[in-house]
């Protein structure tokens, strides 16, 4: 199944957020010549010092005054460009959202036309975790966790756009293979959870309860993707 790499982006996750944030906010500043890009390479100096620190110490351990010495900005510059660090937090968030969702659909995109479908599946399973399994989307997926009291509106929108839309896309993805008589999922939602469990599962309850420890090395992710999708393939292929 021929797919462009979708995990590409996930190793400059920092600098995607912070350029979504700066994006985002750029507003009607000198619309008469475009944004002015001091204020741009401001923004971004201070998303991508925030992101770092957030996902390094977390929301609460993050203060204003770090932020503002890691971008080498005062701290005017940072309340100027983002109000207070709740609104900052919160754009650098959806920032990411916006990529994850960019991300759910490439993954899946080519999987309801596949000829071959366990090849495709064994493929989706291998690109989907190592994905996942990166380091800085494992602290986000942690930080977002953390924080879900704090900002539960936050918390729902980004399982929403990430986590919830790749079930979303696998779901749509099942139920045209179901038509085709290349799995037997008549709840294609249940079995893109199924999916979801037996090749994510492990992994991210281990990163998730045991932050310190190493990221499992290629080859045994690869295995542990493709054990899975078998798993999901000797329960939902037709006999």
């Amino acid at each position: 199944m021929a797919a462009s790499d979708p995990t590409a982006h996930e190793d400059v996750l920092v600098l995607r957020i912070a350029a979504a944030a700066s994006r985002a906010a750029d507003g009607p500043a000198r619309t008469d010549r475009g944004p002015d890009p001091r204020v741009a390479r401001t923004r971004a100096a201070v998303a991508e010092a925030a992101t770092t620190l957030f996902l390094r110490n977390g929301y609460q351990g993050t203060s204003v005054d770090e932020i503002a010495a890691l971008a080498r900005v005062s701290k005017r510059s940072v309340y100027n460009n983002f109000a207070d660090k709740q609104t900052l937090f919160t754009e650098l968030v959806l920032g990411y959202t916006a990529t994850a969702e960019d991300f759910a659909g490439r993954l899946v995109a080519d999987l309801p036309d596949a000829t071959d479908v366990p090849a495709a599946i064994r493929d989706l399973a291998r690109r989907h975790l190592q994905a996942v399994a990166r380091p800085q989307v494992l602290r986000l997926r942690r930080l977002i966790i953390l924080e879900a009291a704090r900002f539960p509106d936050l918390a729902a929108e980004y399982y929403r756009r990430a986590p919830g839309r790749v079930i979303s896309a696998l779901t749509e993805a099942f139920q045209l293979l179901h038509a085709r008589g290349e799995l037997n999922a008549p709840d294609p939602q249940q079995a893109a959870e199924h999916y979801s469990y037996l090749v994510l599962g492990a992994t991210l309850d281990t990163a998730l309860f045991n932050p310190d420890a190493p990221t499992p090395p290629e080859q045994e992710l690869q295995r542990t993707a493709e054990h899975g999708a078998n798993a999901f393939l000797a329960a939902y292929r037709p006999a």
